[in-house]
This record gives structure tokens, sequence and C-alpha cells, in this order.
């Protein structure tokens, strides 16, 4: 049996690996494989549970670096070519310090190399140039406020922010909420937007927001596959998203920064054409005909008559027999 079109003898066609390790309550493996390329699989674990909502003592709890350690060397098995760290609290929680440690830690455990959502995020920034942002998140104020002493430490600005102050199934939150917020947030002529938390849905909304807001949209799910992606040199895909398309970027999220196109100049009034005269009107073209001089017998006999109704009836032919079904012009039976 020739199996050459299941990808040759040796078996499928061969897939790059990237190891990602999530929180427990995790919920959007769905989204992440979206920015996925084809040729490209996620392998994915978990943090081990703990009995403590969305806080700043969960976000403590699930970045434990020996908890890190453990859930590298389980995906070191499958052997991924890098390893990310998909949660933006935990990698922000400690500050810039803090996230550089966590990359180690996972570094040395697996020998390969390890990225956050939350280092992810600066090096989206850089590669956009933005240095004033506005921010979207799910959390409570004090989580959203670690952010911002997170961003604030690496010399971002923060510009303005909304939060829904959720501390459980951030998952459920529609994208019309995600919308919402992003338009509350967007402030201050920021320079991009942020939604933080990759539990919260994204991809969907960010081409619409990027239009609408016309700046880049960061999302922590995006930034973290863009930032693994590249680091085994392969490319994020998604629908026109400023920071995975170079096209979009020249698109409604640049369009803010945009030259006003100079006026036209008026253009001078084209001369009147001069009318021909003593033209009749031409056979089967509509519209008026420049009349031409009166016969002379015409201009002496006065307006022409019609012809006589008569004639015109004549002239139709006929009356029509009448129609047979009517039943008031039906030959008494």
């Amino acid at each position: 049996m020739d199996v050459s079109f299941l990808g040759g003898p040796g078996g499928p066609h061969p897939q790059r690996g990237i190891g990602v390790v999530a929180p427990f309550d995790f919920a959007l493996d769905r989204e992440l494989w979206r920015w996925v390329p084809d040729d490209v699989s996620l392998h994915l674990t978990r943090t081990p549970f703990v009995p403590v909502e969305v806080s700043l003592d969960l976000a403590r709890l699930v970045s434990e670096h020996e908890t890190l350690r453990e859930a590298v060397r389980a995906l070191s098995a499958v052997a991924p070519e890098v390893v990310a760290y998909a949660c933006t609290s935990g990698s922000f929680v400690a500050g810039t310090g803090g996230e550089r440690a966590m990359c180690a830690a996972m570094a040395q455990a697996g020998e390969i190399p390890a990225l956050t959502t939350s280092g992810a995020l600066l090096e989206a920034l850089t590669e956009l140039g933005a240095r004033r942002v506005a921010v979207v998140t799910p959390y409570t104020g004090s989580v959203t406020d670690s952010l911002e002493a997170f961003l604030g430490e690496a010399g971002i600005e923060v510009t303005g922010r909304s939060y829904l102050g959720l501390t459980r199934e951030i998952w459920r939150v529609p994208y019309r909420d995600v919308v919402g917020m992003a338009h509350e947030a967007a402030v201050g002529a920021p320079d991009a937007l942020f939604i933080s938390c990759t539990n919260l849905p994204t991809y969907d909304a960010i081409p619409q927001l990027e239009a609408e807001l016309r700046m880049p949209v960061l999302s922590a799910n995006q930034v973290t596959l863009w930032s693994a992606l590249r680091r085994i040199g392969k490319r994020a895909v998604g629908p026109y998203q400023a920071l995975l398309d170079p096209v979009a970027r020249r698109g409604p999220a640049s369009m803010s920064g945009m030259p006003e196109l100079p006026e036209l100049p008026e253009l001078p009034e084209l001369p009147e054409l001069p009318r021909l005269s003593g033209l009749s009107e031409l056979p089967g073209v509509p519209g008026p005909a420049v009349p031409g001089p009166p016969e002379p017998e015409a201009a002496l006999a006065g307006p022409a008559a019609g012809p006589a109704p008569d004639a015109v009836d004549a002239a139709d032919g006929p009356e029509p027999p009448p129609f047979p079904d009517d039943p008031g012009l039906l030959p008494p039976g």
C-alpha cells in the first residue's frame, strides 16, 4: 500500500514542538492553537490545583520555582524546542527581576530556552516601539496595580486602564465585555493596548479593536505564542494583527500617525461646447432635438389637428372577442 500521501513511509510530517506550562484553571487551549502554524505542535501541562481564587496569592503559588521545574521536566519527555509559562499575573507578580528568575529556573530544568507571558509582553512592546500603554484586565484592583508596577519598572507608562474585578471563571467573559473595556481604557494617547490574562478570550476581538482604536492591540496569549514561535524561527498566524503582520502595521493600527493628505487643486471648468443648429431629431434616440426652420406650409396652416377618434380606433384594429371565461359575457346556456 502506497502511504506517501500520508507523509511518506517514515510516518507523518515532522512537527516542531513548543511546551506550555499553564495554571491549573487555564481553559483556552483551543485559543492558543489558533496562533500556531500547521507544522508546530503545542504540548501543554498544568500546575497543581490549589484551592485559591484569582488573586496575588494565587499568582505567587502557581509561579513557584519548584512548581515550574516539575512542569518543565514533565514536558521534557516530548522534547519541545522551547517552553513558555502562559500566565500573566504569575509572571509579573514578582516584578521584572522575578520574571527573569522564573525563566532561568525553567531553562535550567529543561535545558531549553524558556519565556513567560509578561516577558513576552515587554518583548512585543519593544518590537512595536510602544512606551505608553493602555491596559485591560479581568483582575481585581490589587492584581491590576501589580501589572502596572511591573510595566513601570520596565519603563512603560500606563495611560489608562479598565478591569472587571473577577476572581474565577475568567474564560467565560464574552468578547463584547473585552471590547467595551478596551474602549474605556484607551485614553491618554497610548501607543498600544494590552489585554492581560491568558484565560481571557481575545483572538477574534483583536482585529476589530485595532480597526476601531487605530493602534496595535496585544493580548496575553498572542504575545506568548508570538514570542515562543520566534524562538524556533516560526511566525505566529492571525488575521490582521499588527504584532504579527507588517502589512497590518501600515493599516488601521498605524492610521492615527499618518499625515493628512494635501487638498487636491480645483480643476478648471471646461468651456461649453457650441450648439449645432438645424438638426432634426434622430430616429430611435430619446431627448429633444434642436429644431430647424419651419416649413412654410406648416407655418400657415396653424397647429396640426390630431386624427379623429374613429380613425384611432380603426388604426388599432377591430375590438377583440370577449374572453369566454367571463361569466357576464358567456351566451346563455
